[in-house]
C-alpha cells in the first residue's frame, strides 16, 4: 500500500500546527525539497507554546532543537542555544521556533489563522471502499473570510492537545456545574501564569489546584512563592488518591533533573504545611455561592475557594478525522500499534521504544498523527520523540524506506512518569510527562 499514489504527487504534504513538531516536519520536508502547507491556527507560530511561556521545560536544550531545524538554521547565523540549558517556553519561541517560523524556506508555505475543520479523502466518506487509495485527501479550512478546501498528498497531524484539557471529574467529565459561567470563571486549566500575568487573579486569595501531574505541582509551588510575598494567598492541593506521596515519588531518581527537583521540591513543601494537603477528594459539585467557589465532594465534604486551578492533563480531539478510517487505541486514543509502546502503566519517558512512521499509520494511508497528540492520553510523551517521529514519516514520504525505517532515539530514563492505575491522581490521569515547571518555582528555598 502506498502513502504516495505518483498521481498526487505534485499535491503539497499538509501539516496541521505550526508548533515545535510541526515545524520540524516541515523542515524536514523542505531538506528533501517535498511540497508542503502549514496550517496554524493561532496567528503566529507555536500559539500553544505562548500559552505557557512562563513555564521550563524539563528538558535542556540538546532535546529540544530538531536536527533537520538545526541544519536549516545554521547556515543564517542562528546560534544554536547550550545543550545542558533548560529554556522556558518563551526562550524556546524566541530563540528557537521563530527563528525557524521565518526561515525563507518555511515562511511562504505557513497559513496563519487557519483552523483545519476536516479532513476527508476527497469525493467519499469512511464508508466506501471503491478507489479509495488513489484519492488524495481533502483539507478543509476555516479562516476568517469562510472556509475553502485544498488537495493534500498526504497529511501531518500534529496539532497537539493543550486546546482539550481535562475536566474535574475522573475520567475527563466536569463536575456538575463546571459549566456554569459563574462558576466558570473561577476556574484556570493547566498552568496558569500564577506569579506572572495572572498574579492579580490569584494573589491574597483562596486557591485549589487539582491534580497530581507535574504541571499540578509546578502550580503549587509557584503559589508558594507568590503567598510569600501576598499575604493572605492559601493553598488547597486536591488529590483523588489517598497518599499523597504517589504524586512525587521516584523525585530523585529522574534523570531529567528538572523534573526530578519539580518532585522534591513539592516534597519539601507539603513537609512544611505551607501547602493544606486533601486526599481522597473526588468533585461532585461545583457551585458560586455567597461569593465563593464552593467545591462540594461526593463523600459530602465542602471547601470554599476563591479560585481552582484543575491541572489534570490533556486528552486528543479526532474530530476533524471522522471520515477517515483511523487505527486507535480504545484506551488511549494514540495509533492502535503505538498503545503498547506508550503504556504509562509500563513505560516512563525514557523507556519508550523509538517508533516511525510505520507504528503511527493509520488505515486511510498518508494520514499521520505525530507529537503529543500521538500519544492520546498518556502523559509520557518528550518533544525528541516528535521529531523522530516526524523524520521518518518525511522519509517515507519520500520514499527513502531505509532511512524511513532506521528510527533511533536516546531519552534520558526515569521512573516518574510511570503509574499505577491503583492511583486515580498518580501522573496517567494528569499532565504530560513533556511538560515542565513554572520558571519561578526553580528559586523556591524548599530543597533543604
Amino acid at each position: 500500500m502506498s502513502d504516495t499514489p505518483s498521481l498526487h504527487d505534485s499535491l503539497p504534504v499538509v501539516v496541521i500546527g505550526a508548533g515545535p513538531v510541526g515545524l520540524a516536519a516541515a523542515a524536514e520536508l523542505a531538506e528533501r525539497r517535498i511540497a508542503f502547507r502549514i496550517l496554524e491556527a493561532a496567528p503566529a507560530a507555536a500559539g500553544a507554546v505562548s500559552a505557557w511561556s512562563h513555564v521550563r521545560l524539563f528538558s535542556p536544550w540538546r532535546f529540544n532543537v530538531s536536527e533537520a531545524a538545526a541544519r536549516l538554521l545554521g547556515p543564517t547565523g542562528w546560534q544554536r542555544p547550550a545543550d545542558d540549558v533548560h529554556p522556558t517556553g518563551g526562550d524556546l519561541i524566541r530563540d528557537y521556533l521563530a527563528p525557524l517560523a521565518a526561515h525563507p524556506a518555511l515562511a511562504p508555505h505557513i497559513l496563519y489563522g487557519a483552523e483545519v475543520v476536516a479532513v476527508a479523502r476527497a469525493g467519499t466518506d469512511r464508508v466506501r471502499d471503491a478507489g479509495r487509495e488513489a484519492l488524495p485527501f481533502l483539507v478543509r479550512v476555516r479562516r476568517e473570510g469562510g472556509e475553502t478546501d485544498m488537495l493534500a498528498r498526504a497529511v501531518i497531524d500534529a496539532s497537539g492537545t493543550w486546546s482539550r484539557p481535562n475536566r474535574t471529574l475522573s475520567g475527563g467529565l466536569g463536575a456538575l456545574g463546571e459549566d456554569d459561567p459563574a462558576v466558570a470563571a473561577r476556574i484556570s486549566y493547566a498552568v496558569p501564569d500564577v506569579f506572572g500575568a495572572k498574579r492579580a487573579r490569584f494573589a491574597g486569595r483562596r486557591v485549589a489546584v487539582l491534580g497530581a501531574g507535574h504541571s499540578a505541582i509546578g502550580t503549587l509551588l509557584d503559589l508558594a512563592r507568590l503567598a510569600e510575598e501576598a499575604p493572605g494567598t492559601a493553598i488547597h492541593w486536591l488529590l483523588r488518591a489517598d497518599r499523597v506521596e504517589s504524586a512525587y515519588r521516584s523525585g530523585e531518581n529522574d534523570q531529567l533533573a528538572e523534573r526530578g527537583a519539580l518532585a522534591s521540591d513539592m516534597a519539601g513543601l507539603v513537609a512544611t504545611g505551607r501547602v493544606a494537603v486533601r486526599t481522597g477528594t473526588r468533585i461532585a459539585l461545583l457551585a458560586a455561592e455567597g461569593g465563593s467557589l464552593a467545591i462540594h465532594t461526593d463523600a459530602g465534604g465542602r471547601l470554599d475557594v476563591d479560585e481552582l486551578v484543575v491541572a489534570t492533563g490533556f486528552r486528543p480531539d479526532h474530530a476533524i478525522a471522522a471520515e477517515l478510517r483511523l487505527a486507535l487505541d480504545p484506551a488511549l486514543e494514540c495509533p492502535a500499534a503505538l498503545a503498547p509502546l506508550i503504556d504509562p502503566n509500563q513505560h516512563s519517558c525514557g523507556t519508550v521504544r523509538p517508533h516511525g512512521h510505520a507504528v503511527l499509520a493509520h488505515p486511510d494511508a498518508g494520514y499521520f498523527i505525530a507529537g503529543m497528540k500521538s500519544y492520546g492520553r498518556a502523559p509520557t510523551f518528550l518533544m525528541a520523540t516528535g521529531y523522530e517521529q516526524v523524520r521518518s514519516i518525511v522519509a517515507h514520504l519520500a520514499g527513502d524506506a531505509v532511512a524511513a525505517a532506521d528510527v533511533r532515539l536516546v531519552l534520558p530514563e526515569t521512573g516518574v512518569c510511570s503509574t499505577d492505575r491503583k492511583s486515580e491522581d498518580a501522573p496517567a490521569r494528569g499532565g504530560g510527562c513533556c511538560g515542565a515547571r513554572p520558571a519561578a518555582a526553580r528559586v523556591l528555598e524548599t530543597q533543604a
